[in-house]
């Protein structure tokens, strides 16, 4: 059998495609979070045996009611392309490769292609024979950007990257980014407050927050800092006498804000939502930027930089999926005088990459 495998891993979810050789798409399901920089290589491989085993139950036949073991029996991969959040190094490309290749029986090699995930989101560069440049920016929970290089091969190669750096030191524009944003906003107008400075108006996104950690009143919003920091119990004792929301993750207690915060900026018209989100938009512009060369900027100055006016930028992750959130990116770059000659959101970057690979 020959089957074409694509994983687009990321922060919230792993997402697995399988084609066969025509590019039809045979088969495709979701496993959790699978950012190889946050998790052991076990964990990580667990994630994606979900993703892939439940993936191949409609491309066996018959088609089978319970997910397909791994690694299979025989070979049936013709070839496989993973792109993976948290890989950023060759050592990191060389770990997960390792453990890839035992779960799917593909030996290391042309057969396995192990990625950051941005690989996956510069394929739309294939469809502009006009240009040979690519921005990809993601940005779900976390974030990165990367630029490409289409060769006369047809390969992408990489120019550069920034980014990808986790939620305590980057993750500009994320999900991460969004809640911390969003409380060290709420800390500065607590702090305003305290100086006697005229009232700032209501805000719809600071109640949900409140009302989320269980805090009342906006005077109160201090309260929030051991939400951000405590650490999540480590007996089951302990787990039982604190809130539900201290038994998340810290980093997740940010990053779930993130819906909060689009609801509140673009459905209630918040201005201090809004601004939250100009300021994450903004810091993942100037991610972007870093990896273009400025109109009549000399070229010697970043050799491997490329030019906005004739590349495309390739949007991916969920944050970015949002219109709104998009435009307040791009008016950003405008301002920089970074204008894309053309913008592309792949919305599903492994049935991009799987069809791609048939």
């Amino acid at each position: 059998m020959s089957l074409f495998l694509c994983v687009d891993c990321g922060g919230s979810k792993t997402s697995a495609v399988i084609a066969d050789r025509s590019g039809t798409i045979l088969g495709r399901a979701l496993g959790g979070p699978s950012n190889f920089a946050y998790m052991s290589a076990t964990a990580f491989t667990d994630a994606v045996r979900v993703a892939v085993s439940n993936a191949l139950k409609t491309c066996v036949s018959p088609p089978s009611i319970d997910p397909v073991s791994l690694p299979p029996n025989t070979e049936i991969f013709a070839s496989a392309w993973f792109g993976i959040s948290g890989v950023d190094s060759l050592a990191a490309i060389a770990n997960a490769s390792a453990a890839l290749s035992a779960l799917l029986g593909i030996p290391l090699g042309p057969r396995l292609v192990v990625a950051n995930d941005t690989h996956l989101l510069a394929a739309p560069l294939r469809l502009h024979p006009d240009i040979k440049n690519a921005v990809a920016a993601i940005s779900g929970t976390g974030s990165c950007v990367v630029s490409f290089q289409h060769e006369p091969t047809g390969m992408l190669s990489e120019l550069a990257r920034t980014g990808g750096w986790g939620w305590i030191l980057g993750d500009e524009g994320g999900g991460f980014h969004v809640g911390r944003e969003t409380m060290r906003q709420m800390m500065y107008d607590a702090a305003r407050s305290s100086l006697g400075m005229e009232p700032l108006p209501p805000s719809s996104l600071k109640a949900k927050v409140l009302e989320r950690f269980g805090i009342e009143g906006v005077e109160n919003a201090p309260e929030v800092l051991p939400v951000v920091h405590l650490p999540e119990p480590s007996t089951a004792e302990g787990a039982a006498s604190v809130p539900s929301y201290l038994l998340v993750a810290r980093e997740k207690r940010l990053s779930q804000l993130a819906p909060l915060v689009f609801e509140a900026a673009f459905k209630d018209k918040d201005p201090f939502a809004l601004n939250v989100l100009k300021v994450c938009a903004e810091g993942l512009a100037d991610q972007i930027a870093m990896l273009c060369r400025e109109p009549g900027e000399d070229p010697s100055l970043k050799p491997r930089a490329v030019e906005a006016n004739e590349a495309v930028l390739c949007f991916g992750g969920s944050l970015v999926g949002i219109e709104d959130y998009r435009a307040l990116i791009h008016e950003a770059l405008a301002k920089k005088g970074h204008v894309f000659k053309y913008v592309e959101f792949v919305e599903d970057a492994a049935a991009v990459g799987a069809v791609g690979l048939a």
